[in-house]
């Protein structure tokens, strides 16, 4: 099963940021149109996201409202009520269908938490990265009860995980030159 974290506050967006669009389309249509070629997923919301949740429902996307207690607390959640899952965040608009199933395959392989990482030689050099460990960490994860394990993934443009609105412009150009048919 694939997770859409999709309850965050948004503070450093200042407004709910899976319903905000790029190349005229909402950034969860973004990652939903490529987790669902993978496998059944699931929008986990929260009382911090009625707008997603509006979304969810013209669209008929599939979703659960966890606590809203906070990102960590929400995975555990949802790790109690569904099992082992993928998440991704809501907030990876680039993010494709091939990514998220090597993090999925090497859940299922290793049987213990994975997260998805990107040498940092090939993250450009413009974007602010949270590092660990000499890697940029993305928001895509396998989420299991223990131990972990890091994934290096090999898409740059997981680097660019939209929570600004600095963030929100680079991704619509980028978005323009990738699919100028939005344009």
């Amino acid at each position: 099963m694939i997770i859409i974290l999709a309850g965050g506050k948004s503070t450093r967006m200042g407004k709910e940021k899976p319903v905000l669009k790029i190349a005229d389309k909402e950034m969860l249509l973004w990652v939903y149109n490529e987790s669902s070629k993978i496998d059944e997923t699931l929008v986990a919301l929260s009382k911090n996201t009625p707008k997603t949740k509006e979304l969810c429902l013209r669209e008929r996307i599939p979703f659960v409202n966890t606590p809203g207690r906070g990102y960590v607390e929400d995975v555990q959640w949802l790790l109690k009520e569904f099992g082992p899952f993928v998440s991704v965040s809501a907030d990876l608009p680039f993010v494709k269908a091939c990514d998220i199933a090597l993090i999925r395959s090497e859940l299922e392989k290793k049987k213990t938490s994975i997260t998805g990482v990107l040498p940092l030689n090939i993250v450009p050099k413009d974007l602010r990265v949270a590092t660990y460990r000499g890697y940029a960490i993305v928001g895509i994860n396998g989420v299991s009860y223990e131990g972990e394990e890091f994934v290096e993934l090999r898409n740059p443009l997981l680097a660019l995980n939209v929570n600004t609105p600095r963030e929100l412009e680079l991704a619509n150009r980028v978005a323009k030159l990738l699919h100028p048919k939005f344009t």
